[in-house]
């Protein structure tokens, strides 16, 4: 067993997942599971800012295609958050990039944004000019990211202290 949870066909072959949540055994189908998060994560908000938080601006990885990208407004409508819009994780970055630097460049700035995460590698191309960000082109790859960079590194290690030691 890989997994610390079992995986069962649901109404119409829907993937569920069989686990133990708050003391009861549930089948719970990826939405579900994504809404528990998002409603903690609103929890968090409100105590932080002290108010309700009914709006949301949720970011996924750029390579989630238009079905994942409906499953997570429909998970932010099940842990009670209005989803007004949906945005790949590296223009997220670009947007905090552009406030952050708002007002230190004048004209229009293009903006190449680079996420590489532990198993992914996203990038997104912008352009930035005022209060306006357009998004040119996105692209992600699933097959590479921090952990292949890693194993490279490790792999060369092991060549170079393999020639030392004359194998």
């Amino acid at each position: 067993m890989f997994w610390p949870f079992k995986v069962i066909s649901g109404l119409n072959d829907k993937p569920m997942i069989a686990v133990k949540y708050k003391g009861q055994e549930k089948n719970l189908c990826a939405e579900e599971i994504s809404s528990i998060i998002l409603a903690n994560m609103k929890k968090i908000a409100e105590a932080y800012l002290k108010s309700p938080v009914k709006n949301a601006v949720v970011t996924v990885p750029a390579y989630f295609n238009d079905s994942q990208r409906k499953a997570t407004m429909n998970a932010g409508a099940i842990a009670g958050l209005n989803v007004m819009r949906i945005i790949n994780d590296p223009t997220a970055a670009a947007i905090a990039y552009g406030l952050d630097n708002k007002g230190r460049c004048d004209g229009e700035r293009n903006i190449f944004v680079f996420d590489l995460g532990g198993g992914t590698f996203d990038v997104s191309l912008l352009t930035i000019k005022g209060d306006v960000f357009e998004v040119k082109a996105t692209a992600g790859n699933t097959h590479l990211g921090g952990e292949d960079f890693d194993n490279r590194m490790c792999w060369n290690k092991m060549c170079f202290t393999m020639n030392l030691i004359k194998f």
